[in-house]
């Protein structure tokens, strides 16, 4: 395999609404998440994030926990409802020195912030009034960023704008697997593009307000294949592929959204005018990858949006969720990236996996096949960069076992287990293996065993 470069960033990832709870506290206010949790029948076992990893009265022990395991980088949310609790107006003070606290210690443990400005916690007076298929909520967006920025942007050296805004869209508005809950193609295309133009007026604003910092999103693009090679299984794969790749890296690089789509999509979508698509494509610094799995294709005539369907091959593993392992995936994406659009640097803010893990025992947590995965697809970022791909820097998805969604508390990402019913926390054979694996990198500047002997714990 290849090597990682000396400069090469290790880092972890969460969300705000996954692992904070507290959220009546110091003013907060709903979102749409603590709305659609809820509600009864959204959620696994009717699960909530009320309390969730009770980060919010525990972060000390956690940022002291990210430097036990030598993280360099820790990817945070930053919830809306905390700064500006009904969406636009008044500032929560509350909240801003919370995150100012979190942000200070950070840095005091030689720990890199890396917020996110918007991982999916909508306040709900905004969805009230449309949500993000209203383009009030761009201009809502941008208020918000401006307050949060004002105040830390002189410690931030790297901001993310959004999070996986597909998931925003269709996840949220046409499925309705996700907050707000909604079945509506027509405004998930819209907010779609709502979503990509508040990301470009926030850049404009993070350029004003942290001159010095680097501003990039976070997508969620895979690497897509056509399940056979019939003719409209093929088809299928290209729409898919333009579904949840090129509609939102297109615009985001200059390119306005695919013709294809438009053409598919069949006037369910208004193509927006010159002056939106100017302000989508503000240059950025670099682009965040979320990868977990490929995506394999087939056509199907009862899915109505796409007319295609994804399917699981019987013969490859898959984690909890059920999704493909195959680190070739991530080179793939990752080459194609840099082959297809203009990026002056990748980074990959996501990648994790579930697995049904024991309970501790005698403080250890035996988990070889995340480990492995982690591994392995570390091994895969490293094949990338030889492939001369500019990718500078890993996220683990995630520190914390945490709210995992739709979901509840019945899927386990972390590198580090937690109790929920205490909130004790257990670093897990993973979690070791990754803190080795950065000290390891940070001594010699690559790392000292190939991935293939990663699941060994240590």
């Amino acid at each position: 395999m290849s090597t990682l470069p000396a400069h090469f960033l290790l880092g972890v990832a969460t969300a705000a609404y996954q692992i904070e709870g507290a959220i009546t506290e110091d003013g907060r206010r709903p979102s749409i998440w603590d709305t659609f949790s809820h509600t009864p029948g959204r959620i696994l076992n009717d699960d909530t994030g009320d309390s969730a990893c009770d980060h919010y009265h525990r972060w000390r022990d956690d940022v002291a926990l990210l430097r036990e395991l030598g993280i360099g980088a820790y990817r945070f949310s930053i919830a809306w409802p905390r700064i500006v609790p009904e969406g636009t107006g008044a500032l929560n003070a509350a909240g801003l020195d919370w995150y100012e606290r979190l942000v200070d210690g950070l840095l005091e443990a030689g720990i890199q912030p890396w917020p996110t400005l918007y991982h999916w916690d909508l306040p709900q007076p905004l969805e009230d009034a449309g949500g993000w298929p209203e383009r009030a909520t761009a201009d809502a967006f941008v208020g918000y960023v401006e307050a949060v920025t004002r105040r830390l942007g002189d410690r931030i050296g790297r901001w993310i704008t959004l999070n996986e805004p597909w998931c925003s869209a269709f996840l949220g508005y046409a499925s309705g697997e996700h907050a707000p809950g909604r079945h509506d193609a027509r405004a998930a295309l819209q907010a779609s593009h709502t979503l990509l133009l508040a990301h470009g007026r926030a850049v404009e604003v993070l350029r004003a307000t942290s001159p010095a910092a680097k501003v990039g999103i976070s997508l969620n693009p895979s690497h897509v294949q056509a399940a056979t090679n019939d003719a409209a299984d093929l088809a299928a794969a290209v729409r898919f592929d333009g579904y949840l790749n090129r509609w939102f890296l297109d615009p985001l690089f200059g390119r306005g959204y695919p013709a294809d789509m438009l053409a598919h999509y069949d006037g369910a979508f208004t193509p927006p005018p010159a002056a939106d698509l100017e302000q989508i494509a503000a240059p950025i610094d670099f682009l965040g990858v979320n990868y977990y799995n490929p995506h394999l294709v087939r056509a199907n005539r009862n899915e109505p949006l796409l007319g295609a369907s994804t399917v699981r091959p019987t013969r490859e593993a898959v984690t909890e969720m059920g999704w493909i392992v195959r680190p070739s995936g991530l080179r793939a994406l990752l080459r194609r990236l840099a082959t297809e659009y203009p990026v002056r640097s990748l980074y990959v803010t996501e990648n994790g996996a579930a697995y049904t893990d024991p309970v501790p025992t005698d403080g250890r947590v035996a988990d070889p096949e995340r480990t492995r995965y982690v591994a392995e697809h570390l091994g895969a970022a490293a094949d990338a960069i030889g492939d001369g791909v500019p990718l500078d820097g890993y996220f683990a998805w995630t520190l914390l076992d945490n709210f995992e969604w739709a979901w509840g508390y019945t899927r386990r990402f972390g590198l580090v287990h937690v109790d929920f019913a205490t909130q004790q926390r257990t670093i897990k054979d993973s979690g070791h293996w990754y803190r080795q694996f950065i000290a390891e990198h940070r001594a010699a500047g690559q790392p000292a065993a190939p991935p293939g002997d990663a699941a060994q714990p240590m």
